[in-house]
């Protein structure tokens, strides 16, 4: 390790001990050293990082700011580190990527392409989910960044990025009559029943978001994946929510695309790639970017 970085890390502990002689302990150097070690950390960078007053210290304005950005300076040091030992060991580096389950998008196809063809030597795990599947996953450490809807506040413990705010619509039997309506209201859908696709453990949580939050007011049917909840739709059970950029989807004469209304205005959501900032690498990031790239294209 370099002299400045050992420096850094001396100073963090300083820092974060609120003192010279337990931060020596805990780094096995004597208290003299420490001290002079930071002396030496502030001489390289040009401005005082802490205000000593008889045994006790202060952290400047610029010492406090070098501090909280120094975490993360160290933190990806550590990242970029344990990958490229990896990368140069020859061990094989999974990255973990929650799907929404009932989710389709052309972006995602694209940028797992180009992400595949730019770094064959990474395996590329789906792990497909409902919001709240996702969610665990994420918490747990099961997925190492995930695409979902936004269903809570942002929290500051992961990296939110949002993609798109997709315009909502259903999808319903060209035989039904309201395929020939522009658009159509939640009120206007409350004798047809609504098909979702959700796992087992999620149908009473998707239930009550499509309730409470979009207002879908009849009854519920459900399906294990996108293909058999169109299956379900051709053959005239349902209609089923769907986010989309545009109403244009090819699907021959079976199923129309309608836009979905509360009022006079189409509902949108949110959806976004999340992923924990302690968990944050190259890789993640790299995926983000292309992800990021192939919606900004659209």
């Amino acid at each position: 390790m370099s002299a400045v970085l050992r420096q850094i890390r001396y100073f963090q502990a300083v820092v974060r001990n609120n003192s010279f002689s337990e931060a020596a302990a805990e780094c096995h150097i004597s208290q003299s050293a420490i001290s002079q070690q930071i002396k030496a950390l502030e001489n390289e960078l040009g401005f005082p990082l802490l205000e000593r007053k008889n045994r006790k210290f202060v952290l400047t304005p610029a010492g406090e700011h070098f501090y909280k950005k120094s975490l993360i300076l160290m933190a990806d040091y550590e990242q970029i580190c344990s990958e490229a030992a990896k990368i140069a060991r020859g061990d094989e580096v999974i990255l973990k990527f929650g799907y929404l389950r009932g989710y389709n998008s052309r972006e995602v196809h694209l940028a797992l392409e180009e992400f595949a063809a730019k770094y064959p030597r990474v395996s590329f795990q789906v792990l497909y989910g409902n919001h709240e599947e996702l969610f665990n996953l994420l918490r747990n450490g099961g997925a190492d960044l995930v695409l979902n809807d936004q269903r809570r506040a942002f929290s500051d413990e992961y990296v939110n990025l949002i993609l798109a705010a997709s315009c909502m619509y259903v999808e319903i039997s060209a035989r039904n009559a309201i395929a020939a309506l522009p658009s159509v209201t939640t009120e206007e859908l409350k004798n047809i029943p609504c098909i979702l696709v959700a796992s087992r453990e999620q149908r009473e949580i998707e239930q009550e978001y499509y309730q409470t939050v979009i207002g879908f007011q009849g009854n519920f049917l459900y399906a294990e994946n996108l293909e058999e909840a169109r299956l379900l739709v051709i053959s005239g059970q349902g209609f089923m929510p769907v986010p989309g950029s545009s109403q244009a989807v090819n699907f021959g004469t079976s199923i129309c695309r309608i836009p979905l209304c509360r009022g006079e205005e189409q509902i949108t959501r949110n959806y976004g790639l999340f992923w924990k900032k302690d968990n944050s690498g190259y890789y993640i990031e790299e995926f983000a970017d292309i992800l990021k790239s192939k919606f900004e294209e659209e």
